[in-house]
């Protein structure tokens, strides 16, 4: 007979945690909706109001968005290893205390239309906080990897791939997916400023202008679920391309 396996601590604490977040959301009815109300709002939304298609939409936006700011991020991170290129890269770090409502107008001339200016609207509340995160981890590289790699005869050019690029595929690949996680909070700012295409940011503002609430929470919920699923693959994919970062946290 096969033996049961036993729920990790983990597993009972996320169960646990579940069950009492059901609780306090059941026993908060009259301020916030009721699970049934939040259900049935996200069964119109799906069936008559096109939800597949907005979030479908956002998905894609929110892709694209998070592939552009990792090739302007990782040409600055990079670069930042040249001294003469630092000021730059620091200068794009402190645009991390700008908002994205006070370029509109900037990002407007150069988009050829709205989905365009999105694009760039996500990209630039993203790309700030990726080069922030990845400069540090270049500046912060021992030097003795540098003097390993020189001392084996590498090129300036080839130390750089080595040290640099292959050296910080692990955190480039964590600091992506924290960008992505911050695509998906700017996500209703940036729809909500161009509606033209719609997106479930759009969806969101709209439902929340006229009190719809259980709309609203049926939406974040799906937001929720979406942008943690996508976290989830994320992770994955730098297990599978860095299983030694795993082995060297694990290191005591």
């Amino acid at each position: 007979m096969a033996r049961r396996r036993a729920l990790s601590p983990t597993a009972i604490y996320a169960i646990v945690t579940l069950a009492a977040l059901g609780v306090a959301w059941q026993l908060s009815a009259g301020v916030l909706p009721a699970p049934a109300e939040v259900g049935a709002a996200l069964a119109r939304l799906w069936t008559t109001q096109g939800l597949f298609d907005e979030l479908a939409t956002s998905f894609a936006l929110n892709l694209r968005a998070l592939a552009v700011s990792a090739v302007i991020t990782l040409a600055f991170a990079y670069a930042s290893v040249a001294p003469a290129a630092r000021p730059l890269v620091e200068a794009v770090s402190k645009l991390r205390f700008t908002g994205v409502v006070g370029w509109g107008f900037v990002l407007a001339v150069w988009a050829r239309d709205g989905h365009a200016l999105k694009l760039w609207l996500l990209v630039f509340a993203m790309t700030p906080f990726f080069v922030t995160q990845l400069a540090a981890v270049i500046a912060d590289l021992p030097r003795d990897r540098f003097d390993h790699a020189r001392a084996l005869g590498l090129s300036r050019a080839r130390v750089v791939w080595e040290v640099v690029v292959l050296g910080t595929v692990d955190p480039a690949l964590e600091a992506l997916r924290q960008s992505a996680a911050m695509g998906w909070m700017m996500l209703t700012t940036v729809e909500g400023l161009v509606r033209g295409e719609g997106g479930v940011g759009a969806m969101l503002l709209n439902e929340n202008k006229h009190l719809q609430l259980d709309a609203v929470f049926a939406l974040i919920a799906v937001v929720l679920v979406v942008g943690a699923a996508q976290d989830a693959a994320l992770a994955w994919l730098r297990r599978a391309l860095c299983p030694y970062a795993a082995l060297a946290t694990a290191r005591p």
